[in-house]
């Protein structure tokens, strides 16, 4: 038998000629579902359609609709098998629990094989390797906002960089919908400089909205002096709260982290060419984890199910921080504001912008930007003590 390797013009066979070609070289199994849908020019949904069909009906299967008579099923347990060997080939990965909820959510009109019985014909086929014991992180109870909804908050985190094969540096930024673990961002950047960084939030805010939260750790570029960096500053102004996370506890953030599990083993290794493959290999990932890949905590359904652009569009123009009547304003200038004709030192990332200051007590004053606490002002001390985890 011939192995299919070139999209074929359906013009010169006909369409049932086609069908039965393709089944017969998924159950020759040199090839994955994958590559032989991509060379007879069919999506995956319908290659997995026509497997369905033929195990279910057999060879009548593949006519029409409604050509198609009823008969009953042929060859049920060799095609049924190669359908199961075929998704563990495209996606190595995934153990006989997402495979058989991969297949369910493909097909949910037949009924599937225990998991137990995948996992032995995984076995069977030497396909399963034993896993390690990962060291339980321990229980947290999260200070931060609730993942009640789409878009209440956002995680966001640089994974690891590491080194391509041309010899440059890759930074992976990330960005989750934490409700939902829809994958809103998967980007190779050359660092993690703020520019580049902003960019690819500005175009997440433009497709997806704006979230009530971002969730981050506490490194370049997210935070800075007195908790607010340049990128935060951004964030307050558009009405979004920065949370950060405790250093040393990436626990806080658990379920970005664990995406970032998924990510290295699917998508970093092995290491690409140069940024434009390896940001290729980034794209087909996150396709495959929004829209194919089964999520356990989910119900074994993708995060696409869930989520759902946030209502909160992104600004044409970004609206001047104003605070109540009762506050002091003042403006910080190269990182200092100027109290009763003295200098005091705040942070540079709000150069430029206004803050407020509402008495708590005799000489002790709160300091906002915009809707955020930053800090504490004790005038008679002539101090400025954060005081906040953003």
């Amino acid at each position: 038998m011939q192995r299919r390797v070139n999209p074929l013009p359906w013009k010169e066979v006909s369409p049932m000629d086609e069908k039965v070609k393709f089944i017969a070289a998924v159950c020759d199994g040199s090839v994955s579902i994958s590559t032989l849908c991509e060379a007879f020019g069919i999506s995956r949904k319908t290659g997995y359609k026509w497997l369905s069909r033929y195990r279910k009906e057999g060879p009548g299967g593949l006519l029409d609709k409604s050509k198609t008579p009823h008969s009953n099923p042929n060859r049920v347990g060799f095609a049924e098998e190669r359908m199961i060997l075929g998704v563990r080939k495209d996606h190595p990965t995934w153990g006989p629990l997402k495979i058989r909820a991969f297949l369910e959510n493909s097909n949910p009109d037949l009924i599937w094989p225990a998991v137990s019985t995948i996992g032995s014909i995984l076995q069977k086929r030497g396909l399963v390797k034993p896993r390690k014991k990962r060291q339980g992180m321990g229980r947290y109870s999260e200070p931060f906002k609730g993942y009640d909804h789409a878009n209440a908050v956002w995680c966001a985190d640089f994974k690891g960089d590491f080194k391509l094969k041309d010899g440059i540096r890759c930074y992976p930024l990330t960005i989750s919908d934490g409700y939902s673990r829809f994958l809103l961002c998967c980007k190779g950047l050359s660092g993690t400089r703020t520019y580049e960084t902003k960019k690819e939030f500005e175009r997440c805010f433009r497709e997806y909205g704006l979230p009530n939260a971002i969730r981050t750790d506490n490194g370049i570029p997210f935070a800075a002096g007195l908790g607010i960096s340049l990128l935060s500053t951004w964030w307050i102004k558009l009405g979004i709260l920065p949370e950060r996370i405790q250093p040393g506890k990436p626990q806080e953030n658990g379920r970005h982290e664990r995406m970032h599990r998924t990510l290295k083993a699917e998508a970093v290794y092995p290491i690409r060419s140069n940024m434009k493959q390896q940001q290729k290999s980034f794209d087909r990932f996150r396709t495959e984890y929004n829209y194919e890949r089964p999520h356990e905590a989910l119900g074994q359904k993708p995060p696409s199910e869930f989520y759902q652009a946030s209502k909160r569009s992104f600004p044409n123009k970004i609206q001047e921080v104003t605070y109540p009547d009762h506050f002091e304003v003042r403006k910080v200038d190269d990182g200092n504001f100027y109290w009763k004709n003295k200098r005091f030192f705040i942070t540079k990332s709000l150069g430029g912008e206004h803050i407020g200051f509402e008495p708590v007590e005799d000489g002790i004053w709160t300091i906002y930007f915009s809707f955020v606490k930053i800090g504490i002002f004790n005038e008679r001390k002539k101090k400025v003590s954060r005081i906040l985890k953003v």
